[in-house]
């Protein structure tokens, strides 16, 4: 792959994803985010990213949905080319009990974070393989891994991203296509940041051998080695980065 890529970032807009966005972006990658269509705040996230030297491109898109995934991906190989990787980052949580657990938030969370790498991926796996390259590289969680208190629903739609990446990985790897999980652990993000310090302090860092939060810029790392022509040989793997704080 000599040509200049084409990289989508689903949810790219804030926190882990605009990590990846300005990483593939630095090795040289053309990044397109998407947004959720009820986001009004997507030009002012492109003009601040090119008050840091990052001009990327922006496409509204619903990954519940497949009518829209169809028409996003679409409109983008229309108007800038095919896409060559993909990372599924979008995902929510909607945390409670299974005591309190609803039909419509085990629906939310299974569509937002489980069905969407379905409705992505699907759009662009074939010309992956007609072209013989391709990186999908899906964004999972240590609590698809352990499980988390709270979190049935988000930690079996993440749990089933990688059952899914194991799966496809198995289909497409004659074709020069890699289909890889990343499991992140307490990441630094304005979402994680906004838990109140003395819940930080007492309850999560000090399960983290680490004894810190990661860098979004550490996972961001990560995932620009899965799409780099290094990683060629990297397929059907979740790779864990928790800081020791779940091993496998």
């Amino acid at each position: 792959m000599t040509d200049k890529r084409i990289a989508m970032v689903t949810g790219g807009m804030g926190g882990l994803g605009e990590a990846i966005c300005m990483k593939l972006a630095a090795m040289g990658d053309t990044v397109i985010s998407t947004y959720s269509p009820t986001n009004m705040k997507s030009e002012q996230w492109l003009a601040g990213m090119k008050t840091q030297g990052f001009s990327f491109y922006a496409y509204a898109c619903d990954v519940t949905d497949w009518k829209s995934c169809e028409a996003c991906v679409e409109h983008i190989t229309k108007e800038i080319g095919p896409i060559d990787v993909l990372v599924n980052n979008a995902g929510i949580t909607r945390d409670m009990t299974f005591k309190k657990m609803d039909c419509v938030n085990w629906n939310v969370v299974m569509s937002s974070n489980l069905t969407s790498v379905f409705n992505m991926t699907k759009q662009v796996c074939d010309g992956m393989i007609e072209r013989g390259w391709g990186r999908i590289i899906n964004i999972s969680s240590v609590n698809g891994q352990k499980g988390a208190f709270g979190q049935t629903n988000y930690s079996a739609a993440k749990a089933g991203m990688h059952g899914f990446t194991k799966a496809l990985s198995l289909e497409v790897a004659r074709k020069g296509v890699t289909v890889n999980t990343i499991s992140p652990g307490y990441i630094g993000t304005k979402m994680v940041m906004a838990i109140p310090r003395e819940v930080l302090d007492s309850k999560i860092i000090p399960q983290i051998p680490m004894g810190r939060l990661g860098k979004p810029e550490e996972v961001a790392g990560l995932v620009a080695y899965l799409a780099s022509e290094e990683a060629a040989f990297v397929t059907g793997a979740n790779i864990a980065i928790n800081g020791g704080q779940h091993m496998q």
